[in-house]
């Protein structure tokens, strides 16, 4: 087989306008959001129908040339990148695009549904649904601009993540083809369904691993009547910790609890101008949603605890645009913090609730310790953090204190019983650390559920999974 041939025959079930092979285009997708990864890709397919997209699947088994499914391109685990570096076994390897498949194809009031193509932007729905009173709760920070395919392969998280889950909680239903080209479909409408394995469940954040979405059934709900968006300021990182522990220990779920440190505040400021106090060490986000007079009572308890944890200052939106205005200090956190250096590393780590001011504080000596400078915010309720070291690739040196310093990161997530990625995935990024903090055995289960699924290792290979022989004996 040589790359001639995968070219002529993809040619042969798309039509070559829709083959992308020129230098231009395999360098556009070369790499998604994660830094530090790029592979070109032999080209780049976009599929009309799904017809097309079984064709191809079933070519790739045949000639052995590997596929990635890819959405919008922001994932920040290299999820998308065509090829491992180092996975080095010469074989080609083609994207598949989804960015046209964009058509909301229905919204069921009575069942409280969508049916959307995996191409749909999020924000898109999110438009849609609300200008019928409803609502789609997963917000992940890039909804701008991601796709829903790309948020139910990795699983996406966001602001409201604390009180209403991740995508995961959203997927009713999947059409697509497993990696060797059968049609498959699973789940559906029925709110209650356990008839069999939960399949949904298995493909839904398996990083384009185990299948390619063709159409997803996603749940609502009914739009909250009322919601009180506040921020609290503080001189110390520690005590806007504490309030996240202490809000949740007193039963108040809020919709977002979100944490902004000093040099994030500092850069949204000099980004957005949109007066957060300069003197503040940290900040708390908080918003409530529901009932109007259960609002008012959950927005006037955070002002309290907050208060009660040190806050110097807690400010209460008084419209919707002032609540924007608010929300703006988390939302432009990565944005702003991108423009201080070359190269902007934003990791993922994610510890019980009751470990986080403990591990607000450890990011602190950690990035002391390696001389590097972080700026970390996140989704302090469900105690995921977003270290991000703002760095340059082109300083060797600095980037072997940067592994150092993500190296110590993870451990002190898994040592604080936390885990590597709370919503950002495995993809290359991450990979040693994958194998190197999972248990043998769940690793060892990870390769055969995957063999199984795609025996030719054909639909994005190289991710989550470092190359190995495996062990029959690790399963007992």
């Amino acid at each position: 087989m040589t790359d001639a041939h995968v070219l002529d025959r993809l040619r042969e079930i798309v039509g070559p306008e829709r083959v992308k092979a020129s230098a231009a285009d395999r360098e556009l997708y070369a790499y998604d959001g994660t830094p530090l990864l790029h592979q070109t890709p032999l080209c780049a397919v976009a599929p009309a129908d799904a017809e097309a997209v079984g064709r191809i699947l079933e070519a790739a088994n045949a000639d052995g040339f590997g596929v990635v499914p890819r959405g919008a391109g922001t994932g920040l685990s290299g999820a998308a990148v065509p090829f491992s570096p180092d996975e080095g076994d010469g074989r080609p390897c083609v994207v598949l695009l989804f960015p046209h498949w964009n058509r909301i194809e229905e919204i069921d009031e009575e069942n409280l549904t969508a049916w959307v193509q995996p191409g749909v932007v999020t924000q898109k729905l999110h438009e849609a649904v609300e200008a019928r009173g409803l609502f789609y709760p997963p917000d992940p920070g890039s909804q701008r601009i991601c796709t829903l395919g790309g948020n139910v392969a990795m699983n996406s998280g966001g602001l409201r993540g604390l009180k209403y889950g991740v995508t995961g909680d959203y997927v009713m239903g999947i059409e697509g083809f497993l990696p060797t080209g059968e049609a498959f479909t699973t789940g559906g409408k029925n709110v209650k369904d356990v008839a069999g394995y939960d399949l949904k469940r298995l493909l839904v954040g398996s990083e384009g691993t185990l299948g390619v979405f063709t159409r997803l059934l996603l749940k609502l709900l009914p739009r909250p009547a009322a919601s009180r968006t506040l921020l609290a300021s503080y001189s110390r990182a520690v005590d806007a910790a504490a309030t996240v522990r202490a809000i949740i220990a007193e039963k108040i779920i809020p919709a977002t609890l979100e944490f902004v440190d000093r040099t994030t505040i500092h850069c949204v400021e000099s980004y957005a101008h949109v007066g957060l106090p300069l003197d503040a060490e940290s900040l708390l986000l908080m918003e409530t949603d529901g009932h109007p007079a259960q609002v008012a009572d959950e927005a006037e308890a955070m002002a309290r605890i907050a208060k009660a944890h040190g806050a110097t200052t807690v400010e209460v939106a008084t419209s919707e645009a002032d609540a924007e205005r608010l929300k703006t200090a988390r939302r432009m956190a990565f944005s702003a913090l991108a423009r201080l250096k070359p190269t902007t590393v934003l990791e993922d780590v994610t510890v019980p609730r009751s470990e986080l001011p403990g591990m607000v504080e450890e990011v602190g000596r950690i990035a002391h310790r390696h001389g590097l400078l972080v700026g970390t915010f996140g989704h302090a309720g469900d105690g995921n953090l977003h270290p991000t070291i703002l760095c340059d690739e082109r300083d060797a040196e600095e980037m072997i204190r940067v592994h150092r310093a993500l190296d110590d990161l993870f451990e002190a997530a898994v040592a604080r019983g936390g885990t590597i990625t709370g919503e950002h995935g495995v993809g290359i990024a991450k990979r040693p650390f994958f194998a190197r903090l999972t248990s043998p055995g769940s690793l060892e289960l990870t390769r055969r559920v995957r063999r199984a699924v795609d025996p030719n290792g054909i639909l994005n290979p190289g991710k989550m999974l470092l190359p190995s022989v495996p062990s029959e004996s690790l399963l007992v």
